[in-house]
């Protein structure tokens, strides 16, 4: 009887896969035409992948892909990617044009005597992530602060202390919001009749 040698056998477990997933809509390059972001999903994978973008996106594999549709399917798909592509246009000069009109407001409130504290609304318009801000601020101030609902159902960056001049710098130079969309507000206590 002859034994068997390791290489003769087939591998009893089987190999992983290495899947490349999209850093913009998260799914495989293949299907990222059926995502909303195409476009940019494949911007990314020519920066990222640049084989992967040759075999997906090359001519001979367009023209391979579209050979095997009938003439109907291949008006349709044309004329559904130029829809698509319109669509996706649209809705980022939509979001470009909202971030430029999105006011920030940097609020000094008196708490007490000469306490105070500052509220800082509307960086989320501008695609900053409100708690992480609040985390920043806190370091930075060397100050409490955090992220609160406001009553008409926003959110809002509270930090302690009078810190809108800082705030204000960090916003324009940091968070890129241009300076003529910020706008700081002084609110007084009112005092109590007595």
């Amino acid at each position: 009887m002859a034994e068997a040698t390791p290489t003769d056998a087939a591998p009893s477990e089987p190999q992983a896969r290495h899947v490349v997933y999209c850093g913009v809509c998260t799914l495989p390059p293949e299907y990222c035409e059926f995502g909303g972001t195409a476009k940019k999903c494949k911007e990314w994978l020519e920066q990222n992948h640049p084989e992967m973008h040759e075999k997906l996106y090359s001519e001979e594999a367009i023209i391979a892909s579209l050979s095997t549709l009938s003439v109907d399917a291949q008006k349709r798909a044309e004329k559904d990617s130029k829809k698509k592509e319109a669509k996706a246009a649209a809705a980022e000069a939509r979001e470009a044009e909202a971030k430029k009109e999105a006011m920030v407001y940097i609020k000094r409130v008196e708490r007490n005597k000469r306490k105070y504290v500052t509220a800082v609304s509307g960086l989320e318009a501008h695609g900053m992530d409100l708690k992480k801000v609040a985390k920043e601020f806190g370091k930075k101030f060397a100050t409490g602060s955090s992220v609160t609902k406001t009553a008409s159902g926003g959110e809002e960056i509270v930090v302690q202390g009078d810190n809108s001049d800082d705030i204000f710098d960090w916003v324009v130079d940091v968070g890129g919001v241009p300076d003529e969309n910020v706008e700081c507000i002084e609110d007084k206590k009112k005092k109590s009749a007595g």
